[in-house]
């Protein structure tokens, strides 16, 4: 008898165990918000049955009324008995995108100057840095020096040289913060002329895919990601930005440790679009016309994406997309890792073929699953070129619903 209560008792625990293991999992990885559509439930397709209880309210499996609020509070349990945590579900119309898949050019003035490289001085007294003197740190964004604003690299040499090395004031932004440095400035023996010791960035330019494109308000997600300088990898603040149209000649085709390339050149220095947002879930803006033929098709929240057969919308010769098949592999839903929400593999022979999987300048290719945008193609793995990072739609297109109030 005392055998069977050991076994019995040993069998709880575990279970116990397994329990709390799972829920405290669920906790940390599940996002803290959702939204769903009027005609829609909230699912979440997890390994073992997770309930959405709305607080105050019975019970309903699987699904949470249509009567929800905009940050209604309701409670995931496991199994319908263990609470995991309480989370944020907002009712929202079902947004309705056109598809994007075509190429468009970026350009981009930063807001301020980005500091990229720091340097000695010669001067009289031997190799000084005033700048690293003064604090001032690669990354750093110089947004004015006494109190004017600067946009180039000219605008600095000219307010450093008419100091004649009198002490001025640098504001900048570091890490979403506003500092202000004292710096002085040296003459330079073999420059003839004063000198802080920095290296800046003030514009950018590249290539990227547009991923969808809202027509009731002429705006646009692409890229899936930042916009980033080359050498600190900090996102560039932007002050103003274009998008050109593109033509893609070729690839370059990826191998292990080696990702490839689309080629491609701007068709013409006339601006088709307006850049606004250049932020960790890719660049937004506005178009002066629709950029493909597809026809508008509903995006799915991300609770309703699934493991398997999708689609990735590419163009990789010309400016017209193409569909290419792939296999979603991983959905991960953690709130921290915004642009690697799902890992994918090219299964399409005619793409392997053409570019060896997912390649640079792919990033912002729509991913279509059922008929619906679910996300974006974001990062290609160097160790493997068939596979790559995407990013649920959702999380870029939370940043165009208001656009059109910067744009005006």
């Amino acid at each position: 008898m005392r055998k069977i209560v050991m076994s019995l008792t040993s069998a709880v625990s575990i279970m116990v165990m397994v329990v709390f293991s799972v829920v405290v999992y669920y906790n940390v990885t599940l996002p803290n918000q959702y939204y769903i559509t009027e005609d829609s439930s909230l699912h979440l397709n997890r390994h073992f049955e997770i309930i959405a209880e709305k607080k105050m309210h019975k019970s309903v499996k699987g699904q949470v009324s249509k009567s929800l609020q905009p940050s209604d509070s309701t409670e995931l349990k496991l199994l319908g008995i263990f609470p995991i945590k309480e989370v944020s579900v907002k009712t929202v119309e079902r947004p309705m995108l056109i598809p994007g898949g075509s190429p468009f050019g970026i350009k981009m003035l930063t807001e301020g100057v980005v500091v990229i490289g720091i340097a000695d001085v010669d001067s009289e007294d031997g190799y000084l840095c005033p700048a690293r003197e003064a604090g001032i740190q690669v990354g750093d964004v110089i947004l004015d020096i006494d109190g004017q604003e600067v946009e180039s690299n000219d605008d600095i040499a000219g307010i450093i040289e008419k100091s004649q090395g009198s002490k001025v004031k640098v504001s900048l932004k570091r890490d979403d913060k506003k500092l202000t440095v004292s710096l002085e400035p040296i003459f330079s023996s073999s420059n003839d002329c004063y000198k802080v010791g920095i290296w800046v960035r003030d514009s950018s330019a590249g290539i990227g895919t547009v991923t969808y494109y809202d027509p009731k308000n002429s705006t646009f997600g692409g890229l899936g990601h930042p916009v980033c300088d080359v050498d600190t990898g900090e996102i560039l603040p932007l002050m103003s930005g274009e998008v050109v149209a593109v033509n893609i000649s070729g690839a370059t085709k990826g191998v292990v440790g080696e990702p490839g390339e689309l080629i491609g050149s701007f068709v013409s220095k006339t601006a088709i679009g307006k850049l606004l947002i250049n932020n960790e879930t890719g660049v937004f803006g506005t178009l002066n016309s629709v950029p493909t033929a597809f026809e508008a098709m509903p995006m799915v929240m991300k609770q309703d994406v699934e493991i398997g057969a999708a689609k990735i919308l590419v163009t990789t010769e010309g400016n017209q997309p193409k569909e290419y098949d792939i296999e979603i592999e991983r959905i991960q839903f953690r709130d921290k890792n915004a642009t690697k929400n799902l890992v994918i593999r090219v299964v399409d022979p005619a793409l392997l073929a053409k570019t060896g999987g997912i390649v640079q300048g792919m990033s912002g290719s729509p991913i279509i699953q059922n008929g619906a945008i679910v996300g974006a193609v974001t990062h290609v793995f160097v160790n493997n070129p068939e596979k790559g990072y995407g990013i649920f739609c959702e999380n870029m297109y939370n940043f165009t619903q208001n656009i059109e109030n910067e744009a005006a």
